[in-house]
C-alpha cells in the first residue's frame, strides 16, 4: 500500500487560500493538512456552514483529502500565542477553545476528513500539572462526545513544552479519556528525545490518528525541510509502510512559507525518492 501525503497550510500562509489549495493539489498531494487561521478559513468569520460546504466541494474536486490542524497562533487572541487553551485558569477562556474545537470538528464532519489534530496547550505561570490535567481531561471528554456523535477522529498530538509533551503523557491522557488517538509529529521526537520516530511508529501504528513530518535538528523545535536536519525520514517512511498505516502523512514545514512556490513540490519529490522498496519493506 503506497503511502498518501498532505501538506499543511500553514506553511502556505503567504498564498490566498485557493492558491494554497491548487498548489498543493498541482504538485501531487493526495490531500491537505488545514490549520484553521484567519487567513485560512476563519471558522470565527460569518456564514462558517456555507464556506464549510463550499470547501467540501473544493477538496472533493481537486481529490484532496483532509485532516484538520488547530494550531493557529493568534485566532483567538491576538496578544498571546496559544491562547486560550483547553488548561487556561478562566473558564470562559477554556470554553472558548472548546467551542473552537468543535467547529474544528464541524470542518471535518462536512468535509468528511480524517482527524482533528489538536494539543493540550501550555500551563500557565503557577499553574500545576494537579489543576491542570483535571481541565484537560474535561474538555476532551466533552470534545470526545460532540466527535463521536458528528463520527470524526480525535487525535492529540504530544507538543514539546506542553502539558501532554511525550507520547507517554498521551498514553496518560488516552487511559482518561478512551478512543482519543495519536497524533505524531515525528521530529518532535527528536525534540523530548524519548524514542526515536522509527520506534514510536512500531510501537503506536495501532493508535496513529494523523502524522506530521518534517526534518529537524536534536534537541531544537524548529521545522526544517527534508535533508536539513536529524530525522531518519526514510525509517520512518519504512515502519508506516510496514504497518500499512493508510491515512495522510502531512508534510510541516510553518516557518517556510515564503518560499512554498518551490518547497510543497519539492518536499512531496524528496520523499518519493525515498520511498521503500518492497525488499526493504520485507526486510
Amino acid at each position: 500500500m503506497a503511502l498518501r501525503f498532505a501538506y499543511n497550510t500553514n506553511g502556505v500562509s503567504n498564498h490566498r487560500f485557493e492558491d494554497a489549495l491548487g498548489l498543493i493539489a498541482d504538485s501531487g498531494y493526495d490531500g491537505v493538512a488545514l490549520t484553521l487561521d484567519h487567513h485560512h478559513f476563519d471558522p470565527f468569520a460569518p456564514d462558517f456552514e456555507r464556506r464549510t460546504e463550499q470547501l467540501a466541494t473544493r477538496l472533493e474536486r481537486l481529490g484532496l483529502g483532509l485532516v484538520v490542524e488547530t494550531g493557529a497562533r493568534f485566532l483567538l487572541d491576538p496578544r498571546r500565542k496559544h491562547e486560550p487553551t483547553l488548561i487556561t485558569p478562566e473558564a470562559e477562556g477554556r470554553a472558548r477553545r472548546l467551542e473552537f474545537l468543535k467547529r474544528a470538528v464541524d470542518v471535518c464532519a462536512t468535509c468528511r476528513g480524517e482527524a482533528v489534530s489538536f494539543w493540550a496547550g501550555v500551563p500557565r505561570p503557577g499553574v500545576t500539572e494537579e489543576a491542570a490535567w483535571p481541565w484537560l481531561v474535561d474538555g476532551v471528554t466533552r470534545l470526545a462526545e460532540y466527535a463521536a456523535v458528528r463520527g470524526v477522529v480525535l487525535a492529540v498530538e504530544p507538543e514539546p513544552g506542553m502539558l501532554v509533551e511525550t507520547v507517554d503523557g498521551w498514553r496518560q491522557l488516552e487511559a482518561r479519556v478512551p478512543g482519543v488517538r495519536l497524533a505524531l509529529d515525528v521530529g518532535h521526537l527528536l525534540v523530548t528525545q524519548e524514542r526515536t520516530p522509527a520506534e514510536a511508529v512500531r510501537e503506536f501504528a495501532p493508535v496513529l490518528g494523523t502524522v506530521a513530518l518534517e526534518d529537524m535538528k536534536r534537541g531544537v523545535h524548529e521545522h526544517l525541510p527534508f535533508g536539513e536536519g536529524d530525522v531518519d525520514v526514510p525509517s520512518v517512511l519504512r515502519e508506516l509502510t510496514r504497518a500499512g498505516y493508510d491515512r495522510l502523512v502531512c508534510v510541516e514545514l510553518s516557518r517556510d512559507a515564503h518560499r512554498a512556490h518551490e518547497l510543497v513540490p519539492r518536499a512531496l519529490e524528496w520523499l518519493r525518492e525515498r520511498l521503500p522498496t518492497g525488499a526493504e519493506v520485507a526486510a
